[in-house]
C-alpha cells in the first residue's frame, strides 16, 4: 500500500506574504498516477517537495499509509524523487549512479548487482553501464535518473518536471516510456508539470492548482470536458476554450443567450440559473473543436446554430487548421479548430456553426461554472 494523504497542507516562506501552498487537501490512492498541473508559481513543486520531506510543512498533516510524515526525515519516507535536472554524479559510471543509493543503505552486493541489471534491462541502459554522464544524451541521462529511483523500489515515486529539459521529439518518446513504466510497476506516482499535454496523456487523475490552491481534481477528460472555472477552461486545451461575453434571459422555459449579434437558445439549460445573474451577463465557453464551417454531423446538428464571423487569420497545421475569427456586435475574437482541407482565407465572411450542446456558462465575477455542456 502507498496512499498519500494531504490534509489542509500549508506552506509559508519567511517574508513571502501569501502562502505558497494554501490549505491543500488531496488523497493519492495506491497505484495512482496523480499529476499536479498548473502555471509557474502555483505551488505544485512546493507541494511535491513537502511530500518528499525537502520542505517543512507550516500547517496541516501529511500521511503515507496512515502514518504522519511531518517530522519524518526525507531519507526515512521510502520515497524516490526524479528532478528536473538529472542530478547525476559526473564522476561515476551509469552502473555506479544506479547503485549509489543502495550502497548507502548497505544493501548486499549481490542484490545491488541484480537490481541494477534488472533496471538497466528495463530502461535500455545495458550497453551504457560503463559510461560516465558526459558521454550520454539528454534522454539517456533522464533514463539513468529514472533508473536510480526505480532501483530503490520505493513506496512512492515523485517527479518534478522531469521532461522539461528535453527537446520536443525526445520529450514525446520519454513520456511514452514513463507511461509504460507506470503500467509495468503499478506504483504510486506523483508528477509535477506545467505542460497540459503531459498531464492529459499520463495521469490517471489531474490536480489543477493556481495561486497555491487546488482548483479542480478529476480524470483527464473530465477536467477537460467539465472545467470548474474559467482558469481551468483556459489552461487545459490548446487552443484554450473560447470565453465569449454574452447576455442571457429566460424565454419559454429555456435560456436564450445573445452574443455575436445573434440570439440563440441553449439546449436543456434550465432558466433557474438566471436568478444568480445580476444583469444576465455571462461568459459563454466553447471549445475550438465545437465550431464548424458547415452543420456538424450526427446528433450535434440538432443543437447547432450559425453565427456570422469574419476570418482574421488562418493557421494550417497539416492535420488541422486553426482559424482566428471575429464576431459581430462587439468584435470579440475566437478560435476554431477546423479540418485540414479548409480553404477559407483571411478577410472572408462566413457562417460559423456552434454546437450549443457543448456550451458552458461561467459567472463573469466568480469565474465559476454555472452550467456545463449538455
Amino acid at each position: 500500500m502507498a496512499v498519500v494523504t494531504l490534509d489542509r497542507i500549508t506552506k509559508r516562506f519567511a517574508g513571502g506574504g501569501a502562502p505558497a501552498v494554501d490549505d491543500v487537501s488531496l488523497t493519492i490512492e495506491d497505484g495512482e498516477f496523480m499529476v499536479l498541473l498548473g502555471p509557474s508559481g502555483c505551488g505544485k513543486s512546493t507541494t511535491l517537495r513537502m511530500i518528499a520531506g525537502l520542505e517543512s510543512i507550516s500547517a496541516g498533516t501529511l500521511s503515507i499509509d496512515g502514518e504522519v510524515m511531518n517530522r519524518v526525515p526525507a531519507k526515512d519516507r521510502d520515497i524516490a524523487m526524479v528532478f528536473q535536472s538529472y542530478a547525476l554524479y559526473p564522476h561515476l559510471s551509469v552502473r555506479d549512479n544506479l547503485a549509489f543509493g543502495l550502497r548507502r543503505r548497505a544493501v548486499a552486493r549481490a542484490e545491488i548487482a541484480r537490481r541494477v541489471d534488472d533496471v538497466a534491462q528495463m530502461l535500455g541502459l545495458g550497453a551504457l553501464l560503463a559510461r560516465k554522464p558526459y558521454a550520454l544524451s539528454g534522454g539517456q541521462r533522464q533514463r539513468v535518473a529514472l533508473g536510480r529511483a526505480i532501483v530503490r523500489d520505493p513506496k512512492v515515486f515523485l517527479f518534478d518536471e522531469p521532461l522539461s529539459n528535453l527537446d520536443a521529439s525526445l520529450r514525446v518518446r520519454t513520456r511514452n516510456e514513463l507511461v509504460r513504466l507506470y503500467q509495468r510497476l503499478g506504483s504510486t506516482m506523483i508528477y509535477v508539470t506545467h505542460d497540459q499535454v503531459e498531464a492529459m496523456t499520463m495521469g490517471t487523475r489531474i490536480c489543477v492548482m493556481n495561486h497555491g490552491k487546488i482548483v479542480q481534481v478529476g480524470e483527464p477528460m473530465q477536467v477537460y470536458r467539465e472545467p470548474a472555472d474559467t482558469f481551468v477552461a483556459s489552461f487545459i486545451g490548446s487552443p484554450p476554450m473560447n470565453l465569449i461575453k454574452a447576455t442571457v434571459h429566460a424565454e419559454g422555459g429555456r435560456v436564450v443567450a445573445r452574443f455575436g449579434g445573434a440570439s440563440v437558445t441553449l439546449p436543456a439549460h434550465a432558466p433557474s440559473v438566471l436568478d444568480t445573474l445580476p444583469g444576465g451577463e455571462v461568459l459563454l465557453g466553447m471549445r475550438p473543436e465545437d465550431l464548424y464551417l458547415a452543420p456538424p454531423p450526427g446528433d450535434a446538428a440538432a443543437h447547432a446554430v450559425s453565427i456570422a464571423a469574419s476570418v482574421l487569420a488562418v493557421e494550417p497545421l497539416g492535420a488541422e487548421t486553426l482559424m482566428l475569427l471575429g464576431l459581430d456586435d462587439g468584435g470579440e475574437e475566437i478560435i476554431g479548430r477546423m479540418g485540414r482541407d479548409t480553404r477559407a482565407r483571411s478577410g472572408e465572411r462566413l457562417g460559423i456553426h456552434f454546437d450549443l450542446a457543448q456550451a458552458h456558462l461561467f459567472d463573469p465575477v466568480s469565474t465559476r461554472v454555472m452550467l456545463r455542456r449538455r
